[in-house]
């Protein structure tokens, strides 16, 4: 049990760091000040909104990017995905 959540973590940290890679110079800029904010817990000044039928995954919107984060009973914030809005954004959450 302890290496399949190991085995998940490191896989979405994985996908974030390959979704960072597509990313422009500006874009990642953007998405680094959001998860200074998350980090510190600081949400105010972020679009963010808790995602339908999920329990604790939320959403931060700053233009056609999306940053998916889960936010634990112990109050740490694990980034689930990051991407570029489109129809299938949603659809693994």
């Amino acid at each position: 049990m302890i290496w399949t959540r190991f085995w998940q973590l490191c896989n979405n940290m994985d996908k974030v760091a390959k979704a960072l890679q597509n990313l422009s110079l500006k874009e990642r800029t953007l998405v680094k000040n959001i998860l200074l904010k998350i980090k510190k817990s600081s949400l105010s000044g972020l679009d963010f909104k808790k995602l339908k039928n999920c329990d604790n995954i939320f959403r931060v919107r700053k233009g056609k990017l999306r940053v998916i984060f889960k936010k634990q009973d112990n109050g740490q914030y694990y980034i689930l995905a990051i991407e570029r809005r489109s129809d299938k954004t949603y659809n693994n959450y």
